[in-house]
């Protein structure tokens, strides 16, 4: 299984894209900016978008993406998530006020995509991968993904806050190699951390301290010019654990 991060930023600028990640060639986890640097043959191999939320960030260019490849869509993309993001999606954005609704074109009967919703807990296997979405702590309704191939297994917090349930997810399961997990604010911005459900460094280092396994750990989501900041407070807190600053275009071979 491989791993392309696509985009990881909390916001944008020259290098920033904001959250995608491409499993393989055919699955996204979120749709944000970064998916924009994909070529047109590239985008028309992806089948599956799973979202965590409905966030700006993480869906943007979903919109473009249909588009982009709308004529060359013969079964529709098919877009998974829990029902709250989904609806977000059909009232806000597909709603031939802000975005034409590809759910019902060309015809409502043959769409170029289609919605799946999910519910935390429940999983979907897909060609020797299996997804599996947790619920994590947001100001919306949001979610996380584990995703297990048979070479291994990685996490994605999506964004979120303090909580149990993504840590006790992933003690469930007898292996993680490598997670992704954001750290949004530096220290001094914890109060605005909390309001905005999402971690600081000393609010992830609580939670880390609950996870049983000892994957290799990447920090995203970390808002333009404080990456640096962001990423050596997460060192100091965390200092038990190996971690990395995620870069817009790694990948990652499991």
């Amino acid at each position: 299984m491989k791993l392309r991060v696509l985009g990881c930023s909390g916001g944008v600028g020259v290098g920033l894209r904001t959250t995608s990640l491409l499993v393989d060639d055919d699955i996204l986890i979120d749709a944000g900016s970064g998916v924009g640097d994909l070529t047109l043959e590239e985008l028309g191999k992806i089948r599956h978008i799973f979202l965590t939320h409905s966030h700006m960030d993480h869906f943007a260019f979903l919109p473009l993406l249909v588009d982009s490849i709308f004529e060359s869509i013969e079964d529709p993309i098919m877009v998974h998530g829990q029902a709250e993001t989904l609806d977000a999606l059909r009232t806000h954005i597909f709603n031939w006020v802000i975005w034409p609704d590809f759910a019902k074109l060309p015809t409502e009967e043959n769409p170029v995509m289609a919605y799946q919703t999910m519910t935390p807990g429940s999983k979907f296997e897909l060609d020797g991968r299996t997804l599996d979405m947790i619920e994590v702590n947001h100001i919306v309704p949001g979610v996380g993904y584990r995703v297990q191939a048979e070479s291994g297994a990685f996490a994605f917090s999506g964004d979120t806050t303090n909580h149990d349930n993504l840590w006790n997810v992933l003690n469930s399961y007898e292996s993680l190699d490598l997670l992704i997990v954001e750290a949004a604010f530096s220290n001094a911005e914890e109060e605005l951390s909390k309001k905005a459900g999402h971690y600081t460094p000393n609010l992830l280092a609580e939670d880390l301290a609950k996870l049983h396994h000892q994957p290799e750990i990447y920090i995203s989501h970390t808002k333009p010019g404080q990456e640096d900041v962001i990423v050596n407070e997460c060192r100091i807190a965390i200092s038990n654990r190996k971690l990395h600053r995620l870069f817009g275009g790694e990948e990652f071979t499991l």
